[in-house]
This record gives C-alpha cells, sequence and structure tokens, in this order.
C-alpha cells in the first residue's frame, strides 16, 4: 500500500509530476517554480509538502531540490508519463492503425516521440505529400526513409533534393522498387549517380512508412485492414523523436541490399 501512496502522488497530480522533472533538471526557488507551472502559493505549496514528505523532494537554502530517491523515482516514472502522453494525444491515431508493424522494441520505446501532431490533407488531396511534409524536407541537411508505398511525386522531388546536394538515404520494398525502375527509370539512375545518395531495397512487406531529417521525423501507418492511409501523419520535433526515427532506419538498413546502379 506504501507503493501505491507515493505512485498516488505522482500519478494523480499532474503538477506535482511536473515538479518533479523541473527540479530533475536544476534547483528552483517557490517564486521560479509558481512561474514555471503558472500556479498561485495556496494551490502549489500543500504538493511540494507532500513531496517534501515522501522525501522526494527537499528545501536547500532558498532553493528546492530534487532527492536522490525522487532522481530514482523521476529516472523510471519519466518514461512512463512519456509514453502515456504521446498514446493520449494520439489516441484514435494509434487505434485504427497497425501500429504492430512498428518493431516491438521500437513500439516499447515511443514515448521518445515527445510532442507529436496529426498532420491531415483534405480529402480531395488525401493522395498528395502533405505540403508541410513537403516544406520540412526541403529545408534539410539530410533526410533518410523507409517506403513500402509508391507515389509518383516522390521521384522528380528526391532528385531535386539530390542534386541540391542534400544527403538522402531511402530503402523502398521491392515492389516499390521495380514500380519506380519501371515508371521513372531516368530519374532513378541520376539519383544513383549522385554521390550523396544511398538506395537500399528491403524483401520485408512492411506496412509503415517513415523519414527522419536533421528537424524532423514523419510517421505514416496503414489502417488495420492493409490499407495505407495517405491522408495522415505524425509529425514530430523533439531530438529524441529525431534520434528513434535514425536508429528505425539503421535496423532497416541492416536488413536491406543497397542499389548502386541499375
Amino acid at each position: 500500500m506504501k507503493s501505491r501512496g507515493l505512485l498516488s502522488v505522482l500519478a494523480f497530480s499532474e503538477k506535482r509530476e511536473e515538479l518533479l522533472f523541473l527540479l530533475l533538471k536544476e534547483h528552483k526557488t517557490l517564486s521560479e517554480i509558481k512561474s514555471y507551472l503558472n500556479i498561485s502559493s495556496p494551490e502549489i505549496l500543500p504538493r511540494i509538502k507532500e513531496m517534501e514528505a515522501r522525501n522526494l523532494i527537499y528545501k536547500d537554502s532558498k532553493h528546492y531540490a530534487i532527492t536522490p530517491i525522487g532522481k530514482v523515482v523521476a529516472k523510471f516514472f519519466q518514461p512512463l508519463t512519456n509514453t502515456l502522453h504521446i498514446i493520449e494525444e494520439n489516441e484514435e491515431f494509434w487505434k485504427e492503425h497497425m501500429v504492430e508493424a512498428i518493431p516491438q522494441h521500437f513500439l516499447e520505446r515511443i514515448g521518445e516521440l515527445g510532442s507529436c501532431r496529426l498532420v491531415e490533407n483534405r480529402l480531395e488531396n488525401m493522395y498528395e505529400p502533405h505540403t508541410e511534409f513537403f516544406d520540412n524536407i526541403s529545408k534539410s541537411e539530410f533526410t533518410m526513409g523507409v517506403a513500402p508505398i509508391f507515389n509518383p511525386a516522390y521521384p522528380s522531388f528526391f532528385l531535386q533534393l539530390a542534386q541540391r546536394k542534400v544527403r538522402i538515404a531511402l530503402i523502398l520494398t521491392k515492389n516499390v522498387f521495380e514500380k519506380v525502375k519501371k515508371e521513372h527509370r531516368d530519374s532513378l539512375q541520376r539519383f544513383l549517380d549522385c554521390n550523396n545518395t544511398s538506395l537500399c531495397i528491403l524483401d520485408d512487406d512492411i506496412k509503415f512508412a517513415f523519414v527522419v531529417t536533421n528537424s524532423f521525423l514523419s510517421l505514416s501507418l496503414f489502417f488495420k485492414n492493409g490499407t495505407f492511409d495517405a491522408q495522415r501523419d505524425l509529425i514530430c520535433f523533439d531530438k529524441s523523436a529525431l534520434k528513434w526515427g535514425e536508429e528505425l532506419f539503421k535496423y532497416y538498413k541492416e536488413r536491406a541490399e543497397e542499389i548502386k546502379s541499375l
């Protein structure tokens, strides 16, 4: 019962949770705490006293700080809260799609995606890439992506990026590669001829697409009935999301075959 009581101190109060993670970064005065949390003294002081009583934080002179026990609790509690937040903020998105297509050990880390938002095309533009998608990639220093679907706008777009010296690494499924080679052979060969590009072929029939750059991550999933959701992307900008995306790309690259020429 005591452990449940300690858990309730944080789990049932967003302000206590925020205070714990705030003090994990650095010591704060009461005035700084109130300003950061946008809360009054009568509201925050009872929460502070309860956290002090639970040996999560303490007062040192004029500053409040996290205790060694508080650091341990924060280390294990923060990944859980991050995961719950990313699920709750986009609950319908996760519920409607084939989330299990993401490798399990990466799915278990979706809390690292941080603050994400859904970008949705209007119905009449649902088969066109999002403007925000194009805009963010166009401003990138490098781009890495995995594509199990074909979009006729992509061959010329990525060739243009390559010709602007943007570093590009793409992984296509075998079926997508064959379609691009058949319908856009010239653009594909010119892409391969650039010294700042890499193209790999994956035999696996993956059921999600993603692109990660130095500034953003875009994640697109299939519906549970097996059709690709061409209308919605999950867009993330946190550094932890970019690291997650880069590691996911590396995971598939290690399983793919690089193509040097046609």
